[in-house]
């Protein structure tokens, strides 16, 4: 894989751990601010609406712009929203810095994607795709638990201030890595992008992959509930069984760049069943060790090779469009990490408890089968030659 792709990922690995190491530091930086817990959890919406308004605003600002420029520029904003929100004293402020971020972020990934996928021939789409979406399974084994002992030991502040910190070589990486190229400005009109946009398979694709990626984050938002809840395992096995998570997410990301270029219509076909099975097999068992730690292993790898594998098809659906396509992989992934844990929170306070975000889980992956089966869009294997060519 070419050097350039390693600093595109070591950026969205600082975007992920941003993105979900929130939910650690809230008790630390609720009464610092002087606000409840309860109203610091709302940057957590905040940024998922600035991630899914900000992949198709910034791709069509930086449609006249040199992708590099613009990739250096998100990188830099964001490590500068996050210095701000380190200073402030206001919680206004910080829900501002957030959502600063939070455009910088999908702006980043949404010109990332296909500048990652034009760094490769067509047949290894699939596996540069891996590589830039590794740096977000890092960020759940890695920089997640890491953010939390940071936090813990030197406050919230501190992790803001680092990741602020980490963004400046992220930034001297692109520059030096990735190709000046050009902007889209000579590409196709927004108004011939935008007919694109309205393709069914791509829609479709979209939609699968939100179902997905809603189904995957309802499950894992609320996994430390299962695991301390009625019949769980206990405090002590958090850390373990969200870290088991992320190492099945890695290897799911790396499965789907081995095989979603040459048989994408098999990875669906496998992955999408077994997660409408693994999801109620871990809401039955989740008080037994032997069943739910391998099991969570395996979830976060099925769910990261099917949403991978969804991400590669989105770009390739969207191959006229190429201003845009990377926003709308972006968006499909944003709005489904955004409506799962919303959707699956009802849950915890049905008969089902503490699992009942497992359910939904269930439920989520059922009807992304049942969208795909109708369509008929899951392609065969056999299917697999004329599907590989996401388009630049």
């Amino acid at each position: 894989m070419p050097l350039a792709l390693y600093p595109l990922a070591v950026a969205v690995f600082a975007m992920g751990s941003s993105e979900f190491m929130l939910a650690g530091l809230l008790p630390g930086l609720a009464p610092d601010l002087g606000v409840t817990v309860a109203a610091a959890g709302l940057l957590t919406p905040a940024f998922a609406v600035g991630m899914v308004v900000g992949a198709p605003l910034v791709a069509v600002l930086a449609r006249a712009w040199p992708r590099r420029a613009c990739l250096v520029a998100s990188v830099l904003v964001f490590g500068a929203a996050h210095a701000a929100g380190a200073l402030t004293t206001s919680f206004a402020v910080l829900c501002g810095a957030r959502v600063v971020a939070a455009l910088a972020n999908a702006g980043f990934l949404a010109l990332a994607l296909p500048a990652a996928a034009a760094l490769v021939p067509p047949d290894r789409t699939g596996r540069a795709l891996a590589v830039l979406l590794a740096g977000t399974t890092v960020a759940t084994v890695a920089g997640v638990p890491g953010g939390a002992a940071l936090g813990a030991l030197y406050g919230w502040r501190a992790v803001f201030w680092g990741l602020a910190a980490l963004c400046v070589p992220v930034a001297l990486g692109v520059l030096k890595g990735v190709p000046a190229g050009r902007g889209d400005a000579g590409g196709p009109a927004p108004r011939a992008e935008a007919a694109v946009l309205r393709r069914p398979p791509l829609l479709l694709a979209m939609l699968l992959g939100a179902l997905v990626n809603a189904a995957t984050f309802a499950g894992f938002t609320y996994l430390a509930p299962v695991v301390t809840g009625p019949a769980g395992l206990g405090e002590h096995w958090v850390a373990v069984v969200l870290m088991l998570f992320g190492g099945g997410s890695f290897a799911g990301v790396t499965l789907a760049g081995r095989f979603s270029d040459r048989r994408p219509g098999l990875l669906l076909a496998v992955t999408g069943p077994a997660l409408l099975a693994g999801w109620p097999a871990l809401a039955l068992a989740a008080g037994e060790p032997a069943v739910l730690l391998p099991l969570v292993c395996v979830l976060g790898a099925l769910s990261f090779a099917l949403g991978g594998t969804l991400v590669t098809r989105v770009l390739y659906e969207a191959g006229g469009a190429p201003t845009l396509a990377g926003a709308c992989a972006t968006t499909a992934l944003n709005v489904g990490a955004a409506a799962g844990p919303l959707l699956a929170a009802p849950s915890l306070t049905t008969t089902a408890g503490p699992r009942g975000p497992l359910w939904t889980s269930t439920l989520l992956i059922a009807l992304a089968l049942l969208v795909a089966c109708g369509s008929r869009a899951v392609p065969s294997g056999d299917d697999a030659a004329r599907e590989t060519s996401p388009a630049r």
